[in-house]
């Protein structure tokens, strides 16, 4: 037994190919960050290293466009430290946890629609749903 996973992985019997295509895939992340134009490292990220060709996840399609406009000038630069970048292949792929959306506030009723209310009201009779509801809605 291997006294830690990064030992065990570091052996030839072990997953040494895993831990050295993981740790390339680090160092190409890191890179390609430094590149990409900030609006597009938040939007899309390095996902695969095959036979020269850096894989891209993005997570729309017009982002997807921008880099492949770009796929040209990004396989230059990425070459300086890798000199085996032979293309850029992006593809679409949103992340699987979507942007949580701020909860809004209900807005406080003005004064000039609780009158409105209230005279809506006078004209419902006393165990109507709607006037509960008109009620509930009021007080608010």
């Amino acid at each position: 037994m291997h006294g830690s996973l990064l030992q065990f992985l570091g052996t030839e019997d072990g997953a040494a190919r895993v831990l050295a295509h993981a740790e390339l895939l680090l160092r190409l992340s890191r890179r390609y960050e430094t590149i990409v134009p900030a609006g597009l490292g938040h939007v899309s990220r390095v996902a695969n290293f095959k036979s020269g060709v850096v894989i891209i996840h993005a997570d729309n399609g017009a982002a997807a466009a921008k880099l492949r406009q770009m796929s040209t000038s990004l396989c230059q630069l990425l070459a300086k430290d890798f000199c085996e970048c032979n293309g850029i292949e992006i593809k679409v792929q949103p992340r699987k946890t979507p942007a949580q959306s701020i909860p809004s506030k209900p807005q406080p009723l003005s004064d000039k629609v609780k009158d409105c209310l209230q005279g809506t009201l006078q004209g419902l009779p006393e165990k109507s749903p709607l006037r509960a509801a008109l009620e509930k809605l009021r007080n608010s």
